[in-house]
This record gives C-alpha cells, sequence and structure tokens, in this order.
C-alpha cells in the first residue's frame, strides 16, 4: 500500500470499525447540547447516538464546533515525524470551517516538514458523502496509487459524489435558515417532506418536495435510478437519524431496482444531525453529475 495517511474529521459519519480497518486518522468536530460538550466520536463513545436523538427529539438546545487549526497540528505531525506523507479529505468547506483549519495546519506544519506532503481536500461533501469519497479513496490507494495520484483521483471524482436526502421534520431545516417559518408550518401540516442535496459547491440546497415520507424516500431511489454510474459495480452508502427501518426500505429498493451489490448503512452522527433533526435517510454513489 502506498505510504501515506489519510487524515480526516468525523463528519464523514463513517463506521469506527471501517474507518480503522482503513487506518483513517480521524479528528471530531464537537457538539453542546444541554450545556455540555461532546466530541463527535465515530464509535459514539462521548456520547451514544441513542442518548443523543432521545435529547434531540426532546427538543434540547444544540450547537456545534468545527476542528480547530491545533488539533489539526497536533494530529498531523506525528505522521510527518514517523516519515509519511498526509493526505486530508475534509468536511465541504461551505458547510464548515473544519476545512480551512485543516489547511492552515497544512501550511504551518510544511515550513517544519518541507521533504513531506501534506495534502488537503475540500470534499464538498457532508455525512457519509464525504465518508464515501474517502472509501473510495482508500480503494485507490489499495491499488497501489501513490499520493499525488490519489489526490488528482480525489479532485477528478468528488462533484460525482451524489448527495440526496430527505428530512422528517421540518422546524429543524427552519431553525438552521434553511427554509422560512411558513414553509415549515405549511409543509407540517400537509405532510410535505423536502428532497435536497448537496451541490456542487457543498451546500445544501432544497430541490423539490414529496407528499408523505414514503414518496420522499422513493423520490431518493428515483434520482439515483436517474444518475447513478453503473450503479450494479457500486458500494453505496445510506445515512440517517435514528430512522434505521427507512434507510434500510431504500437499500432494499436500489437492491431489486438498480442491482446494487453492497449497501453500508450508518447513522448521521450528532454534529450533521443537530442540524438536520430526527428522521432524516441520505443516499450517496457515484453519478453522472450530483
Amino acid at each position: 500500500m502506498a505510504d501515506f495517511t489519510i487524515v480526516t474529521d468525523s463528519s464523514c459519519d463513517l463506521p469506527d470499525a471501517l474507518a480503522k480497518e482503513m487506518g483513517l486518522t480521524v479528528l471530531p468536530l464537537s457538539v453542546n447540547i444541554a450545556g455540555k460538550e461532546y466530541r463527535n466520536l465515530l464509535d459514539g463513545s462521548d456520547i451514544s447516538f441513542a442518548e443523543f436523538f432521545r435529547l434531540l427529539r426532546a427538543g434540547t438546545p444544540c450547537t456545534t464546533s468545527a476542528v480547530n487549526v491545533e488539533a489539526f497540528r497536533a494530529a498531523m505531525e506525528p505522521i510527518l515525524q514517523a516519515g509519511r506523507d498526509i493526505l486530508c479529505i475534509a468536511f465541504s468547506s461551505a458547510l464548515s470551517n473544519t476545512c480551512n483549519a485543516a489547511q492552515m495546519a497544512a501550511e504551518d506544519l510544511a515550513k517544519s516538514y518541507p521533504d513531506r506532503k501534506i495534502y488537503v481536500v475540500d470534499s464538498l461533501c457532508a455525512s457519509l458523502g464525504e465518508g464515501l469519497l474517502i472509501y473510495l479513496a482508500h480503494k485507490e490507494r489499495e491499488k497501489g496509487k501513490s499520493i499525488d495520484e490519489v489526490r488528482l483521483w480525489l479532485e477528478q471524482n468528488k462533484l460525482q459524489l451524489c448527495h440526496w436526502f430527505t428530512v422528517d421534520d421540518l422546524q429543524h431545516l427552519r431553525r438552521g435558515g434553511r427554509i422560512s417559518s411558513a414553509t415549515a408550518f405549511f409543509g407540517a401540516m400537509l405532510h410535505i417532506k423536502p428532497v435536497l442535496h448537496v451541490d456542487n459547491a457543498g451546500r445544501l440546497i432544497n430541490v423539490g418536495k414529496a407528499r408523505g415520507r414514503r414518496a420522499s424516500l422513493d423520490a431518493l431511489v428515483g434520482h439515483m435510478a436517474k444518475t447513478a454510474v453503473a450503479p450494479e459495480t457500486q458500494t453505496v452508502f445510506i445515512s440517517h437519524c435514528d430512522a434505521q427501518a427507512d434507510a434500510e426500505y431504500i437499500a432494499r429498493q436500489i437492491k431489486q431496482q438498480l442491482k446494487v451489490p453492497k449497501v453500508i448503512i450508518h447513522y448521521v452522527g450528532p454534529v450533521i444531525s443537530a442540524h438536520s433533526g430526527p428522521g432524516t435517510v441520505a443516499l450517496f454513489f457515484l453519478g453522472t453529475e450530483r
């Protein structure tokens, strides 16, 4: 395997066992809930997924924090001291300051380690979209590709990483400024569920709506059917905010309709869940365009 370490942040929402299997260095973002700060760790050991969603459903106030420059420095420097290069794949710069902090740390460390390569790639992705991009980069590394080749692959392919998702409770999008109070009120009355995606700038964009939960889940599958590239060869990721049954429904649909051979399902972590709310379900795959 090529001799470089992939560094990322916990907004990738990968299963902890898979992140360890890939040898990732993962820095946690943080969530402050009920006045107490918790690290958004992939294994949920600071705050369990069940406890976090219980508090979120109860309406407990919640804020989030990015990874800072010093945290990236502290994580990156031992890797460089060990003689390894770094490829950092970061949470979308349109949604968090985490990527900017990684870039600042990399620029600073480059002065002390001029013989090492330290690359930061703005994934323009979120949740398991970022996770899937990292997974695919790891697969490229397993083929023996160099850090420069994997970095180039990421830049050439990240805008083919499609994110489609729906939320169950419009009030979380209202609080985050994604929709108006009136839209949230009438949407809830009429059982309207928004269908959203992450665009080429890495931003969350509301692109449609469906009448009822099942229709919104089917809409995600429909978008994949329109744009997926060779779905019968893909590993597809699905993340959810305490909505396992709905995630499994989508998995069944894409396996039956699109012959997808492998699906990985996991929770959306606390940081992203704080903004999207319980019941969010997201589908990630490679397509012709976002």
